[in-house]
């Protein structure tokens, strides 16, 4: 058994050589006209906000409610309106890759009709959402190849929620997520069995975002010295978390970002401890021994970074009772579809 342990972490070094090794860092475009965001006090002109808010609400995180409800991308203005009012700006890809998926039905999501695009990024599979859009170009479909800068439709209004967007806030609507689990359905056919299945594992609840806007920053002052992958393995740690499984897809499917354990390595791995930052994104794993775990070998929450959690709490996935730290609803689920 001991061998066979360590075959496996063998095979995931492995893998994470050959997906690192001669790939270079991919950095975004911004994926219309606005440039706003990287230009000094530009923000009020990039960024869509809320109705009766200022900017601050398009941006990523913690921005709606009072700080009490997650916003996981970026909401970004058009640049140019026909005679009605609406956006003409076109929709683009950010970056090399080939189309995933395409909703044309506005009615089946909040995100209107939208568009995932898949990519490679140092190794990474990356996904960039668009949504809103008034339309997608007619000829793509789900294994369309796009280039950076391609146009991928047309900015809109598009959505389901009661509230419409109004001309004025008509915007794009930007995610740079990944995918936790491929198994997606199937995990919400299982524990919600009456729940409409519209977009498969394309559903929003199956993305995990990073702030775009962090990234495009991080771009411009870092030239190319940019790593995505060293951005993504150097979140703040908002918890950590045990996960009482071997072979999860979150660690077939990111073997990076998984932290070498010569203990694991000798004695066989049991379970992965993950940091998780506060949007949930596991953004470091590390393989634990059977020697290293107090208490049962158990998916569970291990620590909290209270600071972090007093900064960032509208995901909700944590909650302290008393001197105790809890799983909250969320958090729970979270867990349960990246181990399912």
């Amino acid at each position: 058994m001991g061998l066979l342990h360590r075959f496996r972490v063998a095979l995931v070094a492995f893998g994470l050589l050959v997906a690192t090794r001669g790939v270079s860092s991919q950095p975004f475009r911004l994926p219309t006209d606005n440039r706003g965001l990287l230009e000094g006090g530009g923000e009020a002109r990039f960024f869509a906000p809320t109705p009766g808010r200022s900017w601050e609400a398009g941006q990523f995180g913690c921005v709606r409610s009072e700080g009490w409800k997650m916003h996981e991308g970026i909401d970004i203005l058009a640049t140019r309106k026909d005679r009605r009012g609406e956006p003409l700006d076109e929709a683009r890809a950010a970056a090399d890759g080939e189309v995933a998926y395409i909703s044309r039905k506005a009615g089946l999501s909040n995100y209107g009709v939208y568009c995932v695009v898949r990519h490679r990024i140092e190794g990474l599979e990356v996904l960039t959402l668009y949504a809103h859009l008034r339309e997608v170009r007619s000829d793509l479909r789900p294994g369309s190849r796009v280039r950076a800068g391609e146009r991928l439709g047309i900015m809109g209004r598009t959505t389901n929620t009661r509230s419409p967007i109004t001309r004025d806030r008509a915007h794009l609507h930007l995610e740079i997520d990944l995918l936790v689990n491929d198994r997606f359905s199937s995990w919400l056919h299982a524990r919600e069995p009456k729940t409409r299945d519209d977009h498969g594992a394309w559903n929003g609840r199956n993305l995990l975002g990073l702030d775009p806007a962090e990234i495009y920053r991080a771009q411009q002052r870092q030239g190319d010295k940019f790593s995505l992958l060293t951005h993504i393995r150097t979140q703040n740690e908002m918890c950590k978390v045990l996960v009482a499984d071997t072979k999860f897809p979150w660690i077939r499917r990111y073997p990076m970002l998984i932290r070498r354990n010569p203990v694991a390595e000798r004695e066989g791995i049991v379970a992965y401890e993950a940091s998780l930052n506060y949007n949930g994104l596991p953004f470091s794993l590390t393989p634990r021994a059977r020697s290293e775990i107090s208490g049962s070998v158990s998916t569970r929450l291990l620590s909290v970074n209270a600071e972090e959690y007093r900064r960032h709490p509208c995901r909700k996935l944590v909650f302290q009772k008393g001197q105790t730290w809890v799983l909250t609803a969320a958090g729970n689920e979270l867990l349960s579809l990246l181990s399912y």
